[in-house]
């Protein structure tokens, strides 16, 4: 009497007939591509394109626009220049100048550094809608005033005959430089440009993350 063989499981019958789909596929994938590498026909790159397409997917969540932001830290959008020269000098009320007297005038070279500080931009400041975000852009503020030392130089120096040179002199009417070169720039307008130029920064950002509707409070 003969005995029938046992007939193979479900699963390996399964497992076998997903693993020679998966070959055919992917042995057609490579045949496509290869005859799209050697054909300059316009449908097999057609079809070479259905198999490797990939899609971008853009994180548009209000914490990541947030974040994003905030990476921006000290945003520097404007630095305001200017030469001019500065008086310092020290008299007596009695004697004359020749004689007690302390003048100094200081060549300087300086800059006044402006933007806007997103360190502490807060959660509520950014509100997204879709590919709608609107912002609570921080006030601009003064970074930096500074002297260039390579650039500043004494001018022309006069003390009396019976004086000896002030040796502080020449630092205070350093600082008063600074002072008038931060007060120049802010009377030419430097917060309302470094305003200006950091909403065109952020809604350049801004759209490099997708979103077409951009306003500002």
């Amino acid at each position: 009497m003969r005995i029938p063989a046992p007939s193979p499981p479900k699963t390996a019958i399964f497992f076998a007939l997903a693993f020679a789909l998966g070959v055919g596929v992917l042995l057609g994938s490579l045949g496509v591509w290869l005859i799209s590498r050697n054909s300059d026909s316009e449908p097999w790159t057609r079809i070479w394109s259905v198999f490797t397409a990939r899609k971008s997917n853009v994180d548009l969540s209000q914490p990541t626009v947030v974040n994003r932001i905030r990476q921006l830290q000290r945003l520097e959008t404007v630095v305001y220049t200017m030469d001019k020269v500065v008086t310092g000098e020290k008299n007596s009320l009695v004697l004359p100048d020749f004689l007690v007297g302390d003048r100094l005038l200081l060549l300087v070279h300086g800059e006044v550094v402006a933007g806007i500080d997103f360190g502490n931009l807060r959660s509520g400041d950014v509100k997204v809608s879709g590919k709608q975000v609107r912002l609570l852009l921080p006030d601009a503020t003064v970074f930096t005033t500074r002297l260039d030392s390579a650039k500043t130089r004494v001018y022309s120096r006069q003390t009396g005959l019976l004086v000896p040179t002030d040796p502080n002199l020449e630092s205070q009417v350093r600082q008063e430089a600074e002072r008038q070169l931060q007060e120049s720039a802010l009377t030419d307008g430097i917060l309302r440009t470094a305003q200006q130029n950091a909403r065109l920064t952020i809604t350049n950002l801004l759209q490099s993350l997708g979103f077409e509707n951009i306003k500002f409070d």
